[in-house]
């Protein structure tokens, strides 16, 4: 069996500023939508054969070129998305394969320096029988409750909080089912579409490198972690003898097949 993604990328992401919608800002030479793409395909334990992505109206063309290198031999598909995020992502899932897709996950693009060992997680936890799966991080901040007026009503332990990264994997007929039964403006991610159900959500362990780029800070540190990856990976060429160097599969341009 088989997994495929949906990438939500039709927001506008107002809070990073600019007017470049924020999936397509660059970092590094690179738009946040390439990152996160070429990081799903590094996740091979996944074994992802399709990508659907779901862009601003009128893009789909363009942004399907720009993707195309990138997705290897997998399947991809470009959409036109919604005004809301679960919009996107319902108009993505319309087109998702049906057939030999075990594990489907919805990843944001503004979180595009996942891990693959996170992803991989992901995929293998709804594979072993988990109908929803999230990837988390331990809250360091202390977390308040606050009233109508401001005040301080509640201060939680946070020993028992999280705070949820993407990818989100799910069983495929369950997050089908979850977008059958809609969304409401309260609503900010799949699993909790799922929860409303009564679907158990299991935890699998996220990354400090799946930060979500939202602010013009957050740019700042993406190139930062850009730059360290680009100082790992060369000092681990280094360490290699002549002739144990390859290059990195579907990379080459043109292998994508565009549908």
């Amino acid at each position: 069996m088989s997994s495929a993604v949906v990438i939500p990328a039709a927001g506008l992401g107002l809070r990073l500023g600019g007017e470049t919608p924020k999936a397509f800002r660059e970092v590094g030479g690179d738009s946040l939508l390439v990152h996160a793409v070429r990081g799903l395909r590094a996740a091979s334990a996944a074994d992802l054969v399709c990508f659907v992505v779901a862009v601003p109206p009128g893009s789909e063309e363009t942004v399907g070129k720009e993707l195309a290198p990138y997705v290897g031999a997998a399947r991809l598909l470009v959409v036109a998305g919604g005004a809301e995020r679960p919009a996107s992502v319902r108009a993505a899932l319309d087109v998702v394969p049906v057939d030999g897709i075990d594990c489907i996950l919805v990843h944001d693009a503004a979180r595009a320096f996942v891990p693959a060992e996170v992803i991989e997680r992901v995929v293998a936890t709804v594979r072993a029988g988990a109908d929803a799966v999230v990837p988390v991080v331990p809250v360091t901040d202390t977390i308040k409750v606050i009233g109508p007026g401001g005040a301080v009503v509640d201060t939680p332990d946070r020993s028992t909080l999280v705070a949820v990264q993407t990818p989100q994997g799910f069983a495929p007929e369950v997050l089908r089912r979850a977008h059958a039964a809609g969304a409401d403006a309260a609503v900010t991610d799949d699993a909790m579409m799922c929860e409303r159900l009564g679907v158990v959500v299991q935890t699998v362990e996220g990354s400090q490198d799946a930060f979500k780029v939202t602010r013009p800070q957050d740019l700042l540190l993406a190139e930062a972690l850009l730059a360290r990856r680009s100082k790992e990976q060369l000092s681990a060429r280094s360490d290699k003898q002549p002739g144990e160097l390859d290059g990195r599969p579907g990379e080459s341009r043109g292998e994508g097949q565009v549908g």
